[in-house]
């Protein structure tokens, strides 16, 4: 499509190159290009259009197949990047870099180069920058919405050579309804450098974060270590849009505090998108309890958690027993009060539930003495069982009356349930089973769920996050039954 251009259109640099990259993935350092195009416009005239297939040397995944169309037999034939280094060189050469989340493309053409030993740079213009300066009454401003919005022509979308085009039409449509000054000061903006900055991340790496929830890691390394060897992770977070969150702890006011520490020690992001928050928090409970992160500020680990029994008919302390939970069925749980990860926290339900019902710190365990009467008797906040103002049995009636509200709250269903996530943008799937609390297991198709275990061991950490969870109404409403 064409657009009657102004008279005056000079106010974007002479030279451009559109680019788009088409990949195995969306890691700029790990993933491989699988697609290249580039059309160089000099004084708003096309002197040339480009493209190539490039061989990955490494498999494309199934989803990234379907996305772009792009096989393994496609590639398989086709040249290596280093075979096409100096053709894509020349056609960038002296041009502002212009592409659609710009520093994607171009950390992936960035990190070819430099596996090639080769350094590349250029001035870069994004088109999303662009579109959002230009129109900042819309919300989004993706490609797909550009497409739609201002009616462009797109032959083949997640092609490198459709996109490319698209990307040039918008340009055109842009030049032909704003004047020079306006667009001037847009294409500035889209020109400036990322708020975000991680000086030892490679380039493009944090506009590769995909807009979606998921757990992410921050390593100390900037690759892998071998096998065997420990990896060194700074911090794992989740997150519901991992490029936002990410992007903050890189952010140029991030001066301060942990976020400083990580800007200089990062060298390394991973991450794993989730189709939900309940995916996203069940995964970091797993890996933080599994790697340990060092920046992280430390949890105690739920494995000795346990509950109280109370001990009937008891004249003396103690009057508790101490049950260990972890690891244990529910089900299988008679008379027990509360879900204590420690001591500290079993004594701090007990001072509270003193205070609340008069009664005797020395009965429950939390302090000792012979003489008559506690410290909180002579400071009238004991009813007295410890000057024999009152029996056991009323004091610990109060007390059970009391512990009523530290049970855990039973299972609201009759068996194991399931909850599905699901995310339309992506397809993506995901089925969590739990049963009395415990997280039985996930798999991303429904016909999985009969083939996971039925094995219920209890876990602190999944305890708390459910309940927290399932408190939400319409998380509530996401449960299935499981016949």
């Amino acid at each position: 499509m064409a657009w009657a251009a102004h008279a005056e259109r000079m106010s974007l640099p002479r030279r451009l190159a559109y680019i788009d990259v088409e990949s195995t993935g969306a890691h700029p350092v790990r993933d491989r290009i699988t697609e290249i195009a580039i059309l160089r416009i000099e004084d708003d005239v096309l002197v040339e259009r480009w493209e190539s297939l490039v061989a990955p040397e490494i498999s494309i995944p199934p989803l990234i197949q379907q996305v772009t169309g792009i096989s393994n037999e496609m590639v398989a034939g086709a040249p290596r990047f280093e075979a096409l280094a100096d053709r894509i060189q020349a056609l960038l050469e002296g041009c502002v870099f212009v592409a659609h989340n710009a520093r994607f493309d171009f950390g992936f053409i960035k990190n070819a180069f430099a596996r090639l030993g080769r350094d590349f740079d250029a001035h870069v213009l994004c088109t999303v920058k662009l579109s959002r300066a230009l129109f900042p009454e819309h919300h989004r401003h993706g490609l797909d919405a550009l497409i739609e919005r201002h009616g462009l022509q797109c032959e083949a979308r997640h092609r490198a050579m459709g996109d490319a085009q698209a990307l040039w039409q918008f340009v055109q449509m842009a030049q032909a309804r704003f004047g020079p000054d306006i667009l001037a000061r847009a294409a500035e903006r889209a020109m400036k450098a990322p708020a975000a900055q991680a000086p030892g991340l490679p380039e493009g790496l944090l506009e590769a974060l995909p807009d979606a929830p998921g757990v992410y890691f921050l390593h100390a390394d900037a690759e892998a270590p071998p096998s065997g060897r420990t990896d060194r992770v700074l911090h794992i977070g989740r997150a519901t849009s991992l490029r936002a969150r990410v992007r903050e702890h890189f952010a140029v006011g991030a001066r301060k505090g942990k976020d400083a520490d990580l800007r200089a020690q990062v060298k390394r992001v991973e991450w794993v998108e989730t189709a939900g928050e309940l995916g996203a928090l069940l995964l970091e409970a797993e890996r933080v309890k599994a790697l340990r992160p060092q920046l992280r500020r430390p949890t105690e680990s739920g494995d000795n958690a346990f509950a109280l029994r109370f001990v009937d008919n008891r004249r003396r302390p103690p009057i508790f027993e101490f049950v260990p939970i972890s690891g244990s069925d529910p089900k299988t749980w008679t008379d027990l009060y509360g879900v204590f990860r420690n001591r500290r926290e079993s004594e701090n339900l007990l001072r509270e539930l003193a205070l609340l019902y008069r009664l005797c710190p020395r009965r429950l365990g939390l302090e000792g003495g012979s003489v008559v009467g506690c410290s909180a008797f002579h400071a009238k906040r004991c009813a007295g069982v410890c000057a024999r103002r009152e029996s056991a049995a009323e004091h610990d009636a109060r007390l059970l009356g009391g512990l009523a509200s530290a049970c855990i709250k039973p299972w609201p269903w009759q068996g194991v349930v399931a909850v599905a996530e699901r995310r339309q943008d992506s397809g993506r799937e995901a089925f969590h089973v739990f049963d009395q609390w415990c997280h039985l297991g996930s798999v991303t198709r429904w016909e999985d769920v009969a083939s996971i275990g039925r094995e219920r061991r209890f876990d602190l950490d999944t305890w708390r996050l459910l309940s927290r969870w399932l408190a939400v109404p319409a998380h509530a409403a996401q449960v299935e039954p499981v016949g």
